[in-house]
């Protein structure tokens, strides 16, 4: 049986132009309609490259051997009248049957200390209500404030009922 990774043999490393392939394939398998029924954003080859080409300082790899087993990527915002920059964190998934070896601590901590040299004084980020494993790992990490939103859909592939009045 082979021996479980350890958090030492994980390269974190600024996601490179050919990463992109791997890291958009990875958050498929993580990412599905499954794993989220009602997200209002989803997983698509757009944001990944969105995100590289205007920020890829802030695109991480988890790296073991010459794969990739992990992805953090972020970004920053600037509001208007404000002093305060904001850190983003769009997407962190780590491979399955890895989230228990470090990779994602690993990420989050690379990725914070590249916001704080950017002078970000606050980091968001935002997941599911229903992610019970996403939720407790950013609890890990030190976030708390944790505000609930109201995300609605309306399904367009199934007709709707017409009500009656009487």
């Amino acid at each position: 049986m082979p021996k479980k990774p350890t958090q030492e043999q994980l390269e974190i490393r600024e996601m490179t132009i050919d990463d992109l392939a791997a890291v958009f394939h990875l958050g498929e398998k993580l990412f599905t309609s499954e794993f989220s029924q009602s997200m209002y954003r989803t997983w698509d080859e757009y944001e990944i490259t969105t995100l590289f080409n205007s920020d890829s300082e802030l695109c991480l790899v988890a790296e073991l051997g010459d794969e990739i087993v992990g992805f953090a990527l972020g970004t920053t915002v600037e509001k208007q009248h404000s002093a305060w920059k904001y850190g983003y964190l769009v997407w962190i998934g780590v491979r399955p049957g890895l989230q228990k070896c470090g990779a994602g601590h690993k990420l989050f901590d690379e990725l914070k200390q590249r916001l704080l040299d950017q002078k970000v004084r606050m980091i968001v980020i935002d997941t599911d209500a229903d992610n019970e494993a996403g939720i407790n790992f950013f609890k890990k990490q030190g976030f708390d404030n944790i505000q609930k939103h109201v995300y609605m859909t309306m399904n367009l592939s199934k007709p709707r009922r017409k009500s009656k009045k009487g």
